[in-house]
C-alpha cells in the first residue's frame, strides 16, 4: 500500500521507535527515453534523454544552511551534518533505483526543515515526457507517493516536497511540485536565503 499525496496535503511521518524515524530514502525516477522531434532535430542533437537531478535545500537547527546535489558534488553526510546524502547520480534515467535522498531520521532535533527538489542537468524542459515520481519510504510505514501532475512549465527546476521539524518528534511533508527557473528563485520562493553561483559535474 501507498499514499498518494495531493498538492499542499501536508501528513506527519509516523514514529515507530523511540530511537527516531530511521532512515527517510527519498526516491526519484524517471523515464529516460528521448524526445523526437524529425529528423533535423535528431540531426542536431535534439532528440537526447532527459537528465534530472534529486536534491534537496537543508537547514539545520544550529542555523546551517546548504543544499545537497550532484551539481558542485555536494553529497552531503547521512552520519555527519547535515545527516542528509545523496547516493550518486543517474545521468540517464535507466538505473531502476533512480536517484535516492537518504534523510537520517534518528538526528531529526538537529533538522529545521529540507526541501526536495529536481531539475533538469540536460534535456528538454519536457516535464510530462520525463513521468517522473517521487517515493518517500521509512520504516514501518506505508510509502508516501509524490507524481509531478502539474507538467505545463518551460522551467527547469521543481520543488517537490518540504519536510519540516514537528516539536523534534517527526516531520511533517507537504507535496509542493511547484516550477521555478532556477535554484537562486526555489530559495526565494521558501526563504532559505543562500547565495547562488553557477556549478556543473
Amino acid at each position: 500500500m501507498a499514499i498518494n499525496l495531493q498538492k499542499g496535503q501536508k501528513v506527519s511521518l509516523e514514529k515507530k521507535s523511540p530511537a527516531g524515524l530511521g532512515e527517510i530514502l527519498v526516491n526519484l525516477n524517471w523515464n529516460s527515453k528521448p524526445v523526437k522531434k524529425g529528423f533535423l532535430s535528431g540531426l542536431l542533437g535534439g532528440s537526447q534523454g532527459i537528465d534530472l537531478d534529486l536534491g534537496c535545500l537543508y537547514e539545520l537547527k544550529d542555523g546551517s544552511k546548504g543544499a545537497v546535489q550532484a551539481l558542485g558534488n555536494s553529497f552531503g553526510s547521512f552520519d555527519r551534518p547535515p545527516f542528509i546524502s545523496l547516493d550518486g547520480d543517474d545521468r540517464t534515467g535507466a538505473a531502476a533505483a533512480g536517484e535516492n535522498l537518504r534523510i537520517n531520521g534518528n538526528r531529526i532535533a538537529d533538522i529545521k526543515r529540507v526541501l526536495v527538489y529536481t531539475f533538469i542537468y540536460e534535456g528538454v524542459a519536457n516535464w510530462q515526457q520525463a513521468d517522473a515520481i517521487v517515493t518517500i519510504k521509512y520504516p514501518g510505514a506505508e510509502d508516501l507517493i509524490v507524481k509531478m501532475d502539474s507538467y505545463n512549465s518551460s522551467n527547469i527546476m521543481c520543488g517537490l516536497a518540504l519536510f519540516e521539524n514537528q516539536e523534534d518528534q517527526t516531520f511533517s511533508v507537504e507535496k509542493i511540485v511547484q516550477f521555478y527557473p532556477g535554484h537562486r528563485e526555489l530559495d526565494q520562493a521558501f526563504g532559505w536565503g543562500m547565495r547562488w553561483q553557477a556549478g556543473r559535474k
